[in-house]
This record gives structure tokens, sequence and C-alpha cells, in this order.
């Protein structure tokens, strides 16, 4: 193994694959850790894989977005070439399902969620996947999704390296276009996405070989099992997604994916009442990923100072306890409740409804947009969301909502926004500049607002509060 690979110093061998050996390094004189994934030395540099790994570095280098793994830099030396990436301290997907096959439903949305995120950026610039799947999907220890390995996406706007090939990806998640070798678009990476959220929720592949048909044959001819026949707790709403997902023409898929991201934060914004990241790390504490002393400091990092503990919240917090347990449990004084709580984050939401005495009723979504001039940072519910510019909608609860843009040289905007049940919402401001030497940060906020999403920019939120009645 060697020492050094340019500015980097190496500390270990992470894994190793047909193509690539992934190291463990430090970045001088930065002195950040970063992953190194080098080209074994007996693949040649004008090789076919030699090409890909040189494109994946280039596709990843130029996607800038929280969910893809970030490259950092691209080297080539000794007669070879390294892709300087991220560091990621967490599990991928893949491992994720060898110890628990099956997932939570909403753990399992969320997930699928960043993944189309990513996807939905990646294909706004023109770039397709094409191998899209569990191995390709890294969950950090902080509860973040990033999607890696472009080494065989495409640029829709170039041709590809060859014109064979083109049905390069793992089988079990191809599109049916893609098994054909036609020319794909982002509707084949949709159709992945499809294969990986119904193997999370029913802890199998919808299409599986057998001694009559390949599983080529079978994602190209035949029908799957419907999710609910394997996984009863799988709510009708989402086996509509994976359904339209995996329909066999691309013109019955998706238009976009952000029609596909939209879908999902609806059904999650009733159902997760708390950050994303905060309940996909909360999973991991439970299948024994992290430690619970682990788990415990990420999220006191996000806990909120204050929560407010009126009557009219009791359902809320009540939820929130049973899904976040030790998180909140400390927040509100119950020491002693956070054995009680551990270990009952996968429970079906009736079974919450249940033993807190009062009913879960699934609401629809309301959706935020923002145009705020020049910029600011959107904060709702005392959670950092998004910064503008941005496209993006959040998805929130119906109900009252608390809303802060925030820009260092301007002068912020604090008020109560009202989401209504289906509607999309226009916030248009235009900030004014701050006096010179008076530039500001975030003052703390409401203590009484009910606390949100973090800074993954998740969009399911808590319910809104209930207390000083409708808007205006």
């Amino acid at each position: 193994m060697v020492d050094r690979i340019g500015n980097c110093r190496i500390l270990g061998e992470i894994g190793s694959g047909g193509m690539a050996v992934v190291y463990k390094a430090v970045q001088e004189p930065l002195g950040r850790l970063v992953a190194i994934k080098a080209l074994k030395p007996s693949i040649a540099v004008d090789s076919g894989f030699a090409k890909r790994f040189e494109r994946e570095a280039h596709f990843m280098a130029s996607l800038q977005h929280e969910n893809i793994l970030h490259v950092y830099d691209f080297i080539k030396e000794r007669g070879t070439m390294y892709i300087v990436m991220e560091y990621v301290q967490g599990i991928d997907l893949y491992d994720l399902l060898e110890i628990t096959p099956r997932l939570p439903v909403e753990v399992a949305s969320i997930i699928a969620l960043q993944v189309a995120r990513a996807l939905d950026y990646a294909h706004f610039r023109g770039i397709i996947h094409r191998d899209i799947k569990p191995a390709n999907v890294m969950i950090s220890h902080h509860g973040e999704v990033k999607l890696m390995d472009f080494g065989i996406a495409r640029d829709d706007k170039l041709s590809d390296l060859t014109e064979t090939g083109t049905g390069l990806g793992t089988p079990s998640y191809m599109s049916p276009e893609q098994i054909l070798g036609d020319k794909l678009d982002f509707r084949s990476d949709i159709f992945s996405v499809g294969i990986v959220l119904y193997q999370m929720v029913t802890g199998r592949k919808p299409f599986v070989e057998d001694d009559a048909r390949t599983v080529m044959q079978k994602i190209r001819l035949d029908r799957y099992t419907s999710p609910r026949k394997i996984n009863t707790t799988v709510p009708r709403a989402l086996e509509r997604i994976m359904a339209r997902c995996m329909e066999k023409m691309p013109a019955n898929r998706y238009p976009t994916t952000q029609a596909l991201i939209d879908d999902l934060q609806d059904f999650l914004a009733s159902r997760v009442p708390i950050n994303h990241n905060a309940r996909l790390v909360m999973y991991l504490r439970e299948v024994g990923t992290i430690s619970d002393e682990q788990a415990d400091e990420i999220l006191a990092a996000s806990a909120p100072n204050r929560v407010r503990r009126s009557a009219s919240d009791r359902t809320l917090l009540v939820h929130n306890w049973m899904v976040q347990g030790a998180l909140f449990a400390a927040i509100l004084g119950g020491g002693g409740a956070i054995q009680a709580f551990s270990g009952r984050l996968a429970g079906d939401p009736d079974q919450f409804a249940a033993e807190s005495g009062a009913p879960v009723v699934p609401q629809r979504a309301g959706y935020l947009r923002f145009v705020v001039d020049p910029w600011a940072e959107v904060y709702i519910d005392g959670q950092h969301v998004l910064t503008t510019p941005s496209a993006q909608r959040i998805a929130l609860a119906p109900g009252r909502h608390f809303l802060r843009l925030h820009n260092p040289y301007f002068r912020g905007i604090d008020r109560e926004v009202w989401v209504e049940e289906g509607e999309v919402q226009l916030i248009d401001e235009t900030l004014v500049e701050e006096e010179p030497g008076h530039a500001t940060t975030p003052a703390p906020l409401d203590p009484g607002a009910v606390p949100a999403v973090g800074a993954d920019g998740a969009t399911a939120l808590p319910s809104a509060s209930t207390t000083g009645g409708g808007p205006g």
C-alpha cells in the first residue's frame, strides 16, 4: 500500500472491488479526512474502465449537491488514476439491508426521497446515473443520504463512450429500456428507484430469476407481486408511488423526477413529525449501526432548546417521543424514560395512536415556494430548509408555521405563515439592505416554535400548532 497520494497521507484501506481500491486518508495541509478511490494498477489507463473512472470524477465534481458524494480532486500519477472525495462515516444501503432486510416504510421513503433529490439535481443538468442500487447509496451516521458511483453515468447531451455496452448496470435494478439497449433518459433512473424502494419495504427484489425466466426477461415482461401482499403495513399511497416508478413504458412513469419528489414529500409530511435526518439516526441506533452514545450526541446537536408543552401540543409530543425516543425524552426531563422508548421506532403509526390514546389522522401536505431578492437562508419552525434561489417546494403539515428569512447583509424577515392542505403558496419577498456596520446573525427563534426540519433540507415537518386559530 502506498503511503501518500498527491497531498494526501494514507491511513488505511477501506475496501476493494474489481476495478478500484478505496483508501481512507488525510488531505494535508487542510487536515480533513478524505476517501481516495484508486484505479487498480492492473487496469490500463487507456482502457474502457479507465475512461469510465475518469468520467466518474468529472461528473461528480460537476455535481455539488448535499445528497451526492463530493469530489475534491482527480490525480494522475504512478501510471494510474485517483479520485479524492468526501469521506462519509456510515453504512451503505446494501449492508444495511443485509442487517435488516425490511425497513420501516417511513425510513425507506426518506432514503428514496433523498436519492430522488440527488437524481433530480443530476437530471436537470442532463446526467443520467444508470446504476441506481443499494450499494451506491450511503447513509451517514448523521442521517445524511449520499448517492455514489457515477462511473457509468451518461450526459444525455453527449454520445456515450461506445455504441456497445449501453446496457451497463446491475441487471436486477435495470429498466426495461436499459436491458434492451435503447437510448435512456431520466425515467430509467426513476424505474431503478422504484425497485430499490420496493426492496426496502418488502425485503426482496420485485424481479428475481427462476427456472423459467432470467431477471432481465422478468423486468421486461412480468408483473411483480404487490408489495402489500408481502408487507401488509405498506400504505396504499406508497404502493402507488412504486407502481408509477416501475411502469414498463417510460411514458407511464413520473413525467419529471420532481414529480416523484413531490409525491414522496406528500406521503411523508404527516408520517414523520421530526427532522428526516434524525429519523434515520434513530433507526441506525435501533439496528446497532451506531451506539446509543453516538446517536445521543448527534441528535443533541440539533435538539431544540425548549419545546412547548401546552395541552394542544400533547398529541404531537407523545408521537414524537415514541418516534424520536431518547432525544425528546431527555429534553422533557424523562431521563428514566430513555430505556422505555428505545427499540420502538419501527412500529406502525396506528400502534402509536392506540398507545397514546389519540388518533393519528394522515393529512395532505401543503407547500411553500420562495422567491427572495437578493437571496436568503430560509428557516421554518427553527430549522434551516434551503437557501434561495431554489425551485424546491417545501412540504408542510397544514396549519401555522414560523418563517424566518435571513441574509447577514440585509434586514431579515420573521413572520407566521398559514399553510393550507394541498395548496402551493408563493413567498415573494424583497429584503432591505442593512445599514453599514450592522450585519446580522440569526437571533434565537421564538421559543414557542415547534421544531421542524434540519440542515438536510428535509421537507416533512411536524404537525402545525393548533393554538391561536387560523390565518389572520
